[in-house]
């Protein structure tokens, strides 16, 4: 049985050198996540609308690959927009709050 040692973490007073080195690592910080997920919606965006331009010139043999394709986006557009109206009701609550 192998044994690893113990890997402590100094304490670290300033916040910002914490940012850094989370960025260091390699951990991702919010809008890094939030990017990448409105880059993979646009990319399913754009594969439901490369599907639906390949059936209308007859190269898709199968609809069922260009109905899949379309609903994916879609249901991505529709989970992006459920989030984005999460955010703005919580910034709305957030700012309704008094100090």
């Amino acid at each position: 049985m192998q044994v690893e040692a113990l890997k402590l973490t100094p304490v670290i007073s300033s916040a910002t050198t914490n940012i850094n080195q989370n960025q260091a690592v390699g951990k991702k910080n919010f809008s890094e996540y939030f990017n990448e997920a409105l880059n993979n919606v646009n990319d399913l965006q754009l594969k439901g609308q490369q599907a639906s331009i390949d059936m209308a010139a007859g190269k898709v043999k199968d609809i069922s690959q260009v109905v899949v394709a379309t609903e994916k986006a879609n249901i991505a557009l529709q989970l992006t927009m459920q989030v984005r109206n999460k955010v703005l009701d919580a910034y709305q609550e957030v700012m309704r709050m008094q100090v």
